[in-house]
């Protein structure tokens, strides 16, 4: 599936796409994501993995929820968790909870990273963040995606979960053909 298309820019330029890593990295992994999603879970492990030996990696949460209980309460949640500058810590702590989220669990490890609940209620109520939602599953639809985990890297669309090795892979090969692209006498068209 070729993602250099239409769905490049919304895929990689949403402003609202919450994102870790380096803001300016050379390679931009694109991670569609649902925290009631075990294998999610286990891609988040490879995910921090490869930020960690890759200084140049910029990773773009896309959260889409499935039909799992609290899903769409969990990506709310998230996204919301931003406008208090608790993304990073409430992703991390998501995805390292077990078994299946509830609403209560959602709201009880907002509470531990620090977020102001009520506060985060009320902005997961924001229209905006709904649309957020609605983007990236539209994005997903667009790219057939539909399952989580999903990575898109460079025309790549990578479903399952990677071992950090194989992700590395896909990673430095993304970086090799990014700068034969640069380098073409063709890539301004």
């Amino acid at each position: 599936m070729e993602a250099h298309s239409r769905a490049a820019r919304p895929l990689l330029n949403d402003a609202a796409a919450p994102t870790a890593g380096n803001p300016n990295g050379d390679v931009p992994l694109v991670l569609f994501l649902d925290y009631n999603c075990p294998r999610c879970r286990a891609e988040d492990r490879t995910i921090q993995q490869a930020l960690k030996h890759d200084p140049m990696l910029k990773v773009v949460y896309k959260h889409c929820p499935g039909k799992r209980p609290d899903s769409k309460f969990a990506a709310l949640a998230a996204l919301a968790s931003s406008k208090q500058g608790k993304y990073e810590a409430f992703h991390h702590a998501l995805m390292a909870a077990r078994g299946q989220l509830s609403e209560f669990d959602i709201l009880t490890i907002a509470l531990h990273v620090g977020l102001d609940v009520e506060q985060l209620k009320r902005d997961m109520e924001d229209r905006a963040i709904e649309s957020v939602l609605e983007r990236n599953c539209a994005l997903a639809r667009e790219l057939y995606i539909n399952v989580t985990p999903a990575l898109v890297l460079g025309d790549e669309v990578i479903s399952g979960v990677l071992k950090t090795h194989t992700l590395e892979r896909f990673i430095a090969k993304e970086r090799e053909q990014a700068k034969r692209r640069a380098g073409s006498p063709t890539s301004a068209f």
